[in-house]
């Protein structure tokens, strides 16, 4: 597959001492040899970076070392050009619109990596694994990342989607010469087949939500009502500013997201509007995105403001807590106490109840250790080879589990061979989806473009 020649910036835009812009495509090294020009002695060997001038016919655009890379051996498996310029925002633009000009067309959104999968050199689980790489948030992350990259989970997937792909010739053999002296797969051997791929898909989900955690950090969700010190929390767990501090009720209004790093474990910190009954439009809006949050969170820490009774809105909010995992926090304690504790802890006894001061910069250790005891609890040291992380990927694996389980009960009712296969079929799909044999383009333009320019 042969396809035209593309180009662009590879490097974020903005000031910098360098930037890169990569074209890739059967045109590449003409289109180079068009603008480039040599100083010294340098010459374009496979991977050899030249130095020398960019040419607008006789202006020179800006001084740059270039390489050429040679088909096969390149990320795309096409030949490809790499320039090394002046970073910032006018030598980078100039020279691609140059490029542009003499004959390559502007990269969509990850159609290098695109390329790279489309030409065989990885499939659609490395490829997706690239993204998970540059977006990873902890050295954990990025060594997860690195191990999908390398193919670890793919050889995982293939060798399960294999072990289908043969039984299933083997019961087809079975339905399609059933007149044939040929010996039949039984149902016990089909039922012992499908209790071991079980088994593998099963092994793989269980890692699925410690691999997410690691991926995309443990979602924290904190809420309260205005003004009980959600945003002063927030700020002092980063140890930064990041939320406005008032004693203006309902001063965060939108939701807040920041990450903080937890032996080496990404925290996902959001800081939500006050949950109260409100007139403000702006503030309502606020409030509905909280609950939203508060909903999909992995862990909730809930603020309550030692210096005032609990209202109808605290105990609103308690119920909610209940049944998600939380810690709880009664701030301001260097003011009068008024709070009913006896209350909290009749309604969440089995949650970790703290005591601190925002304005003293009292307890911020215990909350800061509450966490990454429950990080522990979480028993995130996991296995890399068999760790799945990526959320299309375990929705897969689930689809897929549950086509597994659908033939083994379909084999253990010795139901006709027809439909069990069906069964497998679908599994095989599923699993073909993930690394990319059984997928379509659809699926293929909506995954690239979530990638970023350039890569």
């Amino acid at each position: 597959m042969e396809f035209d020649t593309i180009v662009a910036i590879s490097t974020p835009i903005g000031e910098g001492a360098i930037g890169i812009i990569r074209m890739s495509g059967p045109e590449s090294f003409q289109i180079l040899d068009r603008v480039f020009k040599k100083i010294g002695n340098g010459t374009f060997e496979d991977k050899q970076m030249v130095y020398g001038q960019i040419m607008d016919e006789d202006t020179i655009v800006d001084e740059v070392l270039a390489v050429k890379m040679y088909k096969p051996r390149t990320y795309t498996k096409e030949d490809v050009v790499e320039i090394n310029c002046h970073g910032g925002l006018v030598p980078m633009r100039s020279i691609l619109s140059l490029l542009l000009d003499k004959g390559a067309r502007l990269a969509e959104k990850g159609e290098f990596t695109k390329r790279a999968f489309l030409n065989g050199r990885i499939d659609l689980a490395q490829a997706e694994s690239v993204m998970d790489l540059i977006g990873s948030k902890t050295k954990r992350g990025y060594d997860l990342a690195m191990n999908q990259l390398e193919g670890h989970l793919s050889r995982r997937v293939r060798g399960m989607r294999d072990g289908l792909m043969t039984l299933m010739g083997h019961i087809e053999v079975g339905i399609d010469y059933p007149e044939e002296d040929i010996e039949d797969v039984t149902y016990p051997e089909i039922v012992d087949q499908l209790e071991d791929l079980e088994k593998q898909i099963d092994k793989l989900l269980k890692s699925a939500n410690n691999g997410k955690i690691i991926r995309e950090g443990l979602k924290t969700v904190i809420v309260g009502k205005p003004n009980v010190g959600k945003s002063s929390l927030m700020n002092a767990l980063l140890k930064d500013s990041r939320a406005i501090v008032t004693d203006v009720p309902g001063t965060t209004r939108d939701v807040i997201e920041e990450y903080m790093n937890v032996g080496g474990i990404p925290i996902k910190l959001i800081d939500t509007a006050g949950i109260r009954s409100t007139e403000d439009v702006v503030e309502k809006i606020g409030v509905e995105k909280s609950k939203s949050y508060f909903n999909e969170a992995d862990l909730i820490i809930f603020v309550l403001n030692a210096s005032e009774p609990l209202t109808d809105e605290d105990l609103d909010i308690m119920e909610h807590v209940k049944n998600k995992h939380a810690i709880v926090i009664i701030n301001k304690t260097d003011l009068e106490i008024r709070i009913d504790e006896s209350l909290i802890n009749m309604h969440l006894n089995d949650k970790l109840i703290l005591k601190t001061s925002m304005e003293k910069e009292i307890g911020i250790d215990l909350v800061e250790k509450a966490i990454s005891d429950i990080l522990l609890d979480h028993d995130l040291e996991i296995n890399q080879n068999e760790t799945v992380s990526n959320t299309r990927h375990i929705h897969l694996l689930k689809t897929a589990h549950q086509n597994v389980k659908d033939a083994l009960g379909a084999a253990n009712s010795k139901m006709p061979y027809d439909f069990i296969e069906v069964d497998i079929q679908n599994a095989i799909v599923n699993l073909g989806q993930i690394t990319g044999e059984s997928v379509e383009n659809d699926l293929l333009d909506h995954i690239f473009s979530n990638f970023c320019i350039g890569k």
